[in-house]
């Protein structure tokens, strides 16, 4: 089975809650913010928080694996960069967005982020990107971490499909 962070289910419940807490614990948002890697995110009280908070609630074995705990990792360092939930918005569709007529997160960028190599590439990309969408234009949180927890191919080509790319 696997985990889906979603609004009605206890894993969306408490990720918002964290995020929500992020608010008026400035010292581990900036500690997050400053994070340069999955290894320093990892290191953080603000994410061994949310980790055990998860596997209190029962983070399956299936997920307490590396390879889901450097995604989650990845997820929560780039939480830490979005002050304005939006439900239902997709990231793709907020890169899209226009602001004087051209998307705030060019094609170029944005092809760019999709061919990420590693997921390290993927948290230098999304931590250049997340500033470009100002305070107002956030993504749905809990979609992005799902979206970070499985990237792939199939992430990759929903992202490109849901982007909303300007006509030639």
């Amino acid at each position: 089975m696997t985990i889906q962070f979603k609004a009605d289910n206890v894993f969306g419940e408490r990720l918002l809650e964290w995020w929500q807490g992020l608010e008026n614990d400035r010292a581990s948002r900036a500690e997050l913010r400053r994070a340069d890697s999955i290894l320093t995110i990892t290191m953080s009280g603000a994410y061994r928080r949310i980790y055990r908070s998860l596997c209190y609630l029962g983070w399956e074995q299936e997920m307490n694996t590396p390879w889901y705990q450097d995604r989650l990792a990845l997820a929560v360092g780039i939480l830490a960069h979005i002050k304005h939930h939006q439900s239902n918005t997709t990231l793709p569709k907020a890169m899209s967005h226009l602001s004087n007529d051209k998307p705030v997160v060019s094609e170029l960028r944005f092809k760019r982020l999709l061919e990420s190599p590693d997921l390290a590439s993927l948290l230098t990309g999304l931590r250049r990107v997340l500033p470009l969408l100002g305070e107002s234009n956030g993504p749905d949180i809990l979609l992005l971490t799902n979206d970070i927890l499985y990237w792939g191919d199939a992430v990759k080509k929903r992202w490109a499909y849901t982007y909303e790319w300007p006509a030639q």
